[in-house]
């Protein structure tokens, strides 16, 4: 485990550089990392941030530099509702500060991004949903984003580190995304101790999360794009990391070493979804917010995308399964290079839902609390949004509007019922 912790890392530095401060003890860097961007700022925080010490660890860390907080407001609640957003942004307003610093978890980040966003350049969060829209209005206005610190509490997003705001209008229940370099932090900090406070639920959604955002690109990304040893080297990295920690830290939460593999994890699924996109998974999560979580929805969802997308895949799929195998999730007997097609696709997705099962993560969509036909026909029309069109082409088998109905919906009604053998095999692909 400890090698595979100097290469995550080693890969995270690559990634990030000085700009990012992570570890455990990383919150007394606080200051340090803080005065490069302002010193007099608004403090967005979230509602954990004083059980987990990192509040009082941050404002200590600031004094010590001479930093000032000027004033502090709440940050947005689970799935970072737009009203928050615009709430936020009214704050940022008021205050004019320096710079602001948002501490907490992903939708309190993912929100940061779209306040300071609109408190920035003006108008409403429905002008920056898709690609570069934010880029393309400071190149318009000559303006530029309010700076603004990252502190992240949570192992999951890893909003602290990307390109992605991913924010919901509560009315109708539908997640978008600002996809933009524009609005990644330019300065982040994650103490990976402020995660032992982290419920269980919360762990195996975080936990999960960040195996979809290594997978999703993985699978995703062709091997002749410049990156592809990376992506390949985060991916299996982080899976690992994940795998072998999640089960003893779900029964051990304040053990050091296991919340540090995880959020070394789920710091390289955002170097991942920095380099290629995520895909159906997360495509079809946005649409479930009134269920459940968006990373328990995009977990839930991946076995099943991996068996489609599994002819595709093959080589990568093996390595994968060779992970879960090793740690007894994926049968010891299977001769994974020996199965190909859908039936590698159904073998590692076996061992995928095992994993979740061994944490007490549901499978299948039905055993989701309120979970209807109704999200089917959400998740199916959200997938011809031309603003979440990313997300189709940059599936491993690409989809286009057109082909959803033929083929994400038997996806969807596996995954309701639990059955691999509902999913219909692409055509390019069908014997």
């Amino acid at each position: 485990m400890e090698e595979l912790k100097r290469k995550a890392r080693e890969l995270i530095g690559e990634f990030k550089g000085d700009a990012y401060a992570y570890g455990p003890g990383a919150i007394q860097h606080a200051g340090e990392l803080a005065a490069r961007i302002g010193e007099e700022f608004l403090l967005v925080r979230g509602r954990s941030c004083t059980n987990n010490g990192m509040l009082q660890g941050l404002k200590e860390a600031f004094e010590r530099c001479g930093l000032t907080i000027r004033a502090e407001c709440p940050g947005a609640g689970p799935n970072a509702p737009i009203l928050d957003v615009e709430r936020v942004r009214d704050e940022i307003l008021s205050i004019r500060p320096e710079a602001v610093v948002g501490l907490g978890g992903g939708s309190l980040i993912d929100a940061l991004k779209g306040s300071v966003t609109l408190a920035s350049l003006g108008g409403s969060c429905e002008d920056y949903f898709g690609l570069g829209k934010v880029s393309s209005r400071m190149e318009t206005t000559g303006q530029k984003l309010v700076p603004f610190m990252a502190v992240q509490t949570a192992a999951g997003s890893a909003a602290h580190l990307t390109k992605y705001a991913n924010l919901t209008n509560m009315e109708t229940s539908q997640k978008k995304l600002f996809i933009d370099t524009a609005v990644v932090p330019p300065v982040a900090l994650f103490d990976y101790r402020a995660t032992m406070t982290m419920s269980p639920q919360f762990t195996k959604v975080g936990a999960l999360d960040g195996i979809c955002h290594l997978l999703e690109v993985y699978f995703g990304t062709s091997r002749e794009h410049r990156r592809f040893a990376t992506v390949e080297e985060a991916a299996l990295v982080g899976l690992e990391l994940i795998v072998g920690a999640l089960p003893g830290a779900v029964k051990q939460p304040a053990c050091e070493p296991l919340r540090e593999s995880i959020g070394l994890g789920t710091d390289l699924g955002g170097y991942a979804i920095m380099i290629g996109s995520t895909s159906g998974p997360h495509l079809n999560s946005f649409s479930l917010v009134d269920v459940m979580d968006h990373g328990m929805a995009a977990a839930l969802l991946t076995p099943y995308y991996v068996c489609f997308f599994a002819p595709a895949i093959e080589d990568r799929l093996r390595r994968v399964g060779r992970i879960y195998q090793e740690h007894g999730y994926v049968d010891g007997a299977a001769d994974l290079e020996a199965l190909g097609g859908m039936e590698l696709g159904r073998a590692v997705a076996r061992g995928m839902a095992a994993l979740a099962q061994s944490v007490g993560f549901p499978t299948k969509l039905d055993e989701v609390k309120a979970f209807g036909r109704k999200h089917v026909n959400r998740m199916l029309a959200a997938a011809k949004d031309p603003a979440l069109e990313s997300k189709l082409r940059g599936m491993p088998i690409p989809m286009s509007a057109a082909d959803v109905d033929r083929y994400m919906k038997p996806i969807l009604k596996a995954a309701r019922k639990g059955d691999f053998s509902a999913i219909r095999p692409h055509e390019k692909y069908a014997s």
